[in-house]
C-alpha cells in the first residue's frame, strides 16, 4: 500500500494540486507540443520537483511511442505518477478543457457569424516568450538527455535530419535503434527487454452545422470516427489534417476543405493540444453535442494508451538493451524540440521587439523562479498594444 493510500488528506492535496496545475497549464500552453513540454518541465522539475529531469525524459520518450498528443499523454502520465489513476484523468482532463472550452466559443461565432477574431496581436508577443521557455527548457535537459559523446553525436544527426524533411517518427524510430544496436555491439543485452505551427487566422466561410438535428447514428458515427483517429495518429498537426481530411471531408462529406483548414488554424492558435481541431470539427458537424462528442472520442484513447504504458515505463530503466533504446529515443525527442522550435523562431522572431521579448524572457527565465504564466501575460499585452499602435 502506497503512502498516499495509508494517508487519504495526502491523497487528497496532491490531486488537488494535479488539478490547478494542469489546469493552468491547459490555460497558458501557447505554442505547440514542444512548448507545452517545455512548461510542464519548468513548472512540475524546476518549480515544484515533482519528478527529476531524467524520469521526465523517460516519460517524455515513452510517450512518443503510442499514438495520440504526445504533450496531452505526458500531462496524464505526470498526473499519475503524482496523484496515481485520480491523478491520471485529473491532469488530462484539466489540461484539455482550457482550450476545448475556447475552441467551442470560437466554432460557434464561426457558425453564427461566419467568422472568428483574428489572433495576430496576441501571437505577436506570446509566441518569442514560448520560444524563450522552450530554449530555456532545451539547455536544462541536455546534460539529462545527453549523457555521452555518442548520444551527443545521435542527437545532432537526429536534428539535422528533421531540418532534412525526414519524417518525424523516422527520426525517433533511428535514434532508439541505433542506441540500443550501440549498445548491443558493446555488451550482450542484460536481461528483461521489454508537435506548432504559428497560425493567425482570419476566418470566413461560417454556416449553420452540418446537421441541426442529428440523429444517434450521426452521432454515433461521428464518435466511432473521431475514436479512430485518436487510436492511430502518430505525428503532428499536419497528419491530423489528412485524417480528418480523408474522413469528413472525402468520404463522409460532411464538411468542406476551408472549413477543415479553419478547424486545423483554430486548434493550433489557441493554447493546449492542437487536437482540440476535432472539437471544432464537432461542432461545425452537430452543434455543442458534436463538439463534447468529437473531443471525448479523440483524446479517450489516449487515457488509455497511458494507462497501459504505465506499466511499462519503469521496466524500461530495468535492463540495459530497454535503458540504451530509451536513451536514443530521448536523444532523437529533444533534437525534434530543438528542429520545432528552431523553426517556429524563425517565423515569430522577426524584428527588433520580437528579439527583445525573447532575450528578456530567456534572462528571467535563467535568474528567477518566475511562473510561466507572467512571461505568456506580458507578451500577450505588449502584443495586444502592437497591434493597437501599429
Amino acid at each position: 500500500m502506497s503512502q498516499d493510500e495509508q494517508d487519504p488528506m495526502a491523497a487528497r492535496r496532491r490531486l488537488r494540486e494535479v488539478t490547478l496545475v494542469f489546469l493552468k497549464l491547459g490555460i497558458i500552453a501557447f505554442g505547440g507540443p514542444a512548448a507545452h513540454t517545455a512548461m510542464m518541465r519548468d513548472e512540475l522539475v524546476r518549480r515544484r520537483g515533482w519528478v527529476s529531469d531524467q524520469r521526465f525524459v523517460d516519460l517524455m520518450g515513452a510517450t512518443n511511442l503510442i499514438p495520440g498528443p504526445n504533450s496531452t499523454e505526458l500531462a496524464i502520465h505526470l498526473g499519475y505518477d503524482r496523484a496515481r489513476w485520480r491523478g491520471l484523468i485529473a491532469a488530462g482532463v484539466c489540461f484539455i478543457l482550457p482550450a476545448a472550452l475556447m475552441v467551442t466559443a470560437l466554432a460557434w461565432a464561426y457558425v453564427t457569424y461566419g467568422s472568428t477574431p483574428a489572433a495576430e496581436g496576441l501571437l505577436y508577443g506570446i509566441v518569442p516568450a514560448v520560444i524563450a521557455i522552450i530554449a530555456h527548457a532545451l539547455f536544462g535537459l541536455l546534460r539529462t538527455v545527453v549523457k555521452t559523446v555518442w548520444l551527443g553525436v545521435l542527437a545532432v544527426a537526429a536534428l539535422a535530419a528533421y531540418l532534412l524533411g525526414v519524417n518525424e517518427l523516422l527520426v525517433l524510430a533511428a535514434g532508439a535503434a541505433l542506441a540500443a544496436m550501440a549498445r548491443a555491439l558493446r555488451r550482450p543485452p542484460g536481461r528483461g527487454a521489454a508537435h506548432g505551427v504559428l497560425a493567425a487566422p482570419m476566418l470566413t466561410f461560417g454556416g449553420l452545422p452540418v446537421f441541426g438535428d442529428p440523429t444517434g447514428g450521426q452521432l454515433l458515427q461521428l464518435f466511432v470516427t473521431m475514436l479512430k483517429i485518436g487510436s492511430v495518429l502518430y505525428g503532428s498537426g499536419y497528419v491530423l489534417l489528412a485524417f480528418l481530411r480523408g474522413d469528413f471531408v472525402d468520404r463522409l462529406g460532411w464538411i468542406t476543405n476551408q472549413q477543415l483548414v479553419d478547424a486545423v488554424s483554430i486548434g493550433q492558435v489557441t493554447p493546449g493540444p492542437v487536437f482540440t481541431t476535432a472539437t471544432f470539427v464537432g461542432y461545425m458537424i452537430a452543434g455543442p453535442l458534436g463538439a463534447f462528442l468529437a473531443t471525448v472520442a479523440i483524446f479517450l484513447p489516449s487515457f488509455v494508451f497511458v494507462g497501459l504504458l504505465t506499466k511499462l515505463t519503469d521496466k524500461l530503466r530495468s535492463s540495459e538493451w530497454t535503458s540504451a533504446l530509451l536513451d536514443g529515443l530521448n536523444a532523437a525527442a529533444l533534437a525534434l524540440m530543438a528542429g520545432v522550435s528552431y523553426e517556429l523562431g524563425r517565423t515569430a522572431i522577426i524584428d527588433p521587439l520580437t528579439v527583445v521579448i525573447a532575450v528578456v524572457t530567456l534572462v528571467l527565465l535563467w535568474k528567477t523562479r518566475l511562473n510561466n504564466a507572467w512571461f505568456i501575460a506580458g507578451g500577450a499585452a505588449i502584443g495586444i498594444a502592437h497591434a493597437l499602435l501599429f
